[in-house]
């Protein structure tokens, strides 16, 4: 099953600062049929102006994990942590038992961001920050690990993830073909970030999202270069 969710269809929110799409039921945005799926809790499609962010505030027993599609994001937080993610890169946030943390565009241009929340596999872990660097080039024979807690991934570089879960990215150039196996009981959502593929058959444009369950695997064939991001975890 592939259910599509067309970028004009999702939730919204501007904030003047901040423009917001909502692939889920978030803060004013409440959709009961888009709560989650699986243990993907929040996938927000971000564009924060130049010189402004999200203050200081506070989370607990989340995953967070931020995908840099353009720009640059500044991180702070209570635990003495500081960088800077630039496009392409990624950045994860172990809230755990708590973290109050805030994001900056320093950049002089929008930086525009996936945020995406995935539901720990336990409440109340030790809260921890990290940063890396993926270079989009080695994404081009695959599917690129980015963060992961699933077993089979220990040691593979990815940032590690409280939860059995993995975010993935693959670059693609027009006609490019990749497949990728999903268990039994596995769920993934796959955004592409720019470009437009089919998955199975099923055509998305860039930004739509593909909420996939109960298949054996996807293909996916570019139609346009394109760059995919894909969450996948466990069902329940």
């Amino acid at each position: 099953m592939i259910d599509v969710r067309p970028f004009a269809n999702l939730g919204s929110a501007d904030h003047g600062w901040l423009k917001a799409r909502h692939h889920f039921s978030f803060a004013d945005y409440q959709d009961p049929a888009r709560m989650h799926w699986g243990r993907l809790r929040v996938w927000n499609d971000d564009e924060i102006a130049p010189g402004t962010g999200f203050d200081p505030h506070p989370h607990r027993d989340m995953e967070i994990v931020t995908y840099v599609r353009e720009g640059a994001i500044t991180h702070r937080d209570n635990m003495g942590n500081e960088g800077r993610t630039e496009a392409g890169d990624v950045q994860i946030m172990s809230a755990g038992t708590g973290v109050v943390h805030a994001e900056y565009n320093l950049e002089p241009g929008t930086t525009k961001i996936f945020q995406i929340w995935i539901l720990p596999d336990r409440r109340g872990g030790k809260p921890g920050w990290g940063s890396r660097s993926f270079p989009k080039a080695t994404r081009a024979a695959g599917f690129e690990v980015l963060a992961s807690g699933r077993p089979a991934d220990a040691g593979s570089g990815a940032l590690p993830l409280n939860a059995d879960a993995a975010v993935l990215a693959a670059t693609l150039k027009a006609g490019q073909t990749l497949r990728l196996p999903l268990a039994a009981g596995r769920i993934a959502y796959l955004v592409p970030a720019s470009g437009a593929v089919e998955v199975n058959g099923t055509k998305l444009n860039a930004r739509d999202g593909a909420a996939i369950r109960a298949e054996a695997g996807i293909v996916v064939t570019a139609q346009e270069d394109a760059e995919l991001v894909l969450v996948e975890a466990t069902a329940e």
